[in-house]
């Protein structure tokens, strides 16, 4: 049974006042528009956010292994990540904001922030934080469509679906014209896909979770997809070993008719069911 409440402390957002998770809307056939992702159904990824540590990896479908920074993301925001959020213009959009800390830090500051992840405990741990959230894919209709000033993709989010080309025109129909997408590249040149699994190191081995779609790449390959996709360079640089590229929307998209209208209100579920759904490339942490 799900049980439902509303966050006492909302913050004003472009467009709409979500506070906290609700489940995507229907699709044409009255169920879920995009399916239930492996992030949003992976008990080792919960288990792990909830207890602060790993380790956790992502692992291809030939067995290379990919560590989760998972004591990171569930620390503090640190000197990088305050180096982003001191660019940032506007409104903020985390996608895939994992346990919160950007949304966290930008709220403490005063500035108005949104995390979206599909994973319930992510999106409660951001709550926990004073951070505001939504338990959603970045590819279902959000508050504030075509009306955020900067959209976030850190932690290996350029990832999410396994098509970068897809997830840059998303992103386009998220911001206003010339917003800024902050991305978090991988260290070395690499433009790979692949499909992938969430791995619990720690744990007694037991059915194989479902591979997913999920994409790496480095800089160079980001500018070359942002390129295509009509994007502008603005900066690129590092911070330790973590790199990083800001994007400006050169064109600005209309945000999609399907659309959250303004002024709707969101409520957070604290056990939304997770159903096996058709495949779709929305795969987001």
């Amino acid at each position: 049974m799900s049980t439902a409440h509303e966050l006492t402390r909302p913050a004003p957002l472009p467009g709409d006042r979500p506070h906290a998770a609700v489940p995507g809307p229907a699709g044409p056939d009255g169920g879920p528009r995009v399916p239930a992702q492996a992030w949003s159904t992976d008990d080792s990824y919960a288990a792990a956010l909830r207890s602060g540590r790993g380790p956790l990896f992502l692992r291809r479908t030939d067995g290379w292994l990919l560590p989760l920074e998972v004591e990171r993301w569930c620390a503090r925001a640190d000197a990088a990540d305050l180096e982003v959020l001191a660019r940032c213009e506007g409104a903020v959009l985390d996608v895939g904001c994992g346990p919160g800390r950007l949304v966290a830090a930008l709220a403490a500051q005063g500035r108005h922030a949104l995390g979206i992840d599909v994973s319930e405990a992510a999106v409660a741990g951001t709550v926990r934080r004073g951070g505001a959230a939504l338990c959603r894919s970045v590819f279902e209709p959000l508050p504030g469509e075509g009306g955020w000033g900067t959209v976030l993709l850190l932690d290996g989010n350029i990832g999410i679906g396994g098509d970068p080309a897809a997830l840059l025109d998303r992103l386009a129909r998220l911001l206003v014209p010339g917003g800024l997408l902050v991305a978090e590249t991988a260290p070395v040149d690499v433009d790979e896909r692949a499909r992938v699994q969430v791995v619990d190191a720690t744990a007694v081995p037991g059915p194989a979770a479902r591979p997913f779609p999920w994409a790496r790449l480095g800089t160079p390959a980001l500018l070359r997809h942002a390129a295509r996709a009509g994007w502008r360079a603005e900066d690129q640089w590092a911070a330790g070993p973590r790199r990083f590229v800001a994007l400006r929307n050169r064109a600005g998209r209309r945000a999609s008719s399907s659309a959250e209208p303004p002024n709707s209100t969101a409520v957070i579920s604290s056990q939304r069911a997770a159903k096996p759904l058709a495949e779709s490339p929305a795969a987001d942490r």
